[in-house]
């Protein structure tokens, strides 16, 4: 009998060059990703590599990078209450798209059942206050950065 799993997949565009989002995704100092609300924080994003991450309030997540391409690919596995203690996968790409990029997320192998589907709503959470992160910098040249939304 094959296990039956679910699997989200998420769509953002971003308007910056695929390193920035890559490295703004891992930065803890950023708010959107899942490393910046947390309580406790472990990140160590190349591969073997591990995170420990719990949200405010006490949710514990944790698992191991398996992929890491700067500016392309981010795979990792994700382990928390909600996935009933299974193994899921996370893999986050990054494409350019003219100046902006399409950055993908996409969860999957999670355990179907209710609770899972919470990361639903959680991801998508997360990766709109990422997005709303990238704004045209009120400078000389134009270019987007990282800054808050005003």
């Amino acid at each position: 009998m094959t296990k039956r799993t679910l699997e989200f997949t998420f769509e953002r565009i971003i308007p910056a060059e695929t390193e920035e989002v890559y490295d703004a995704w891992l930065d803890p100092t950023i708010p959107g990703n899942p490393w910046h609300e947390s309580d406790k924080l472990i990140l160590n994003p190349e591969v073997d590599g591990l995170f420990y991450w719990r949200h405010p309030g006490g949710t514990a997540h944790f698992g191991r990078f398996t992929t890491t391409e700067r500016g392309a690919l981010l795979q990792h596995t994700w382990m928390s209450p909600s996935t009933l203690g299974e193994e899921s996968l996370v893999t986050v790409t990054f494409k350019k798209k003219g100046g902006d990029t399409v950055m993908t997320l996409v969860h999957s192998d999670l355990p179907d059942a209710e609770v899972a589907r919470s990361h639903e709503r959680g991801w998508n959470y997360f990766l709109g206050l990422f997005s709303d992160k990238f704004v045209v910098a009120a400078s000389d040249d134009g270019n987007p950065s990282v800054g808050p939304s005003i």
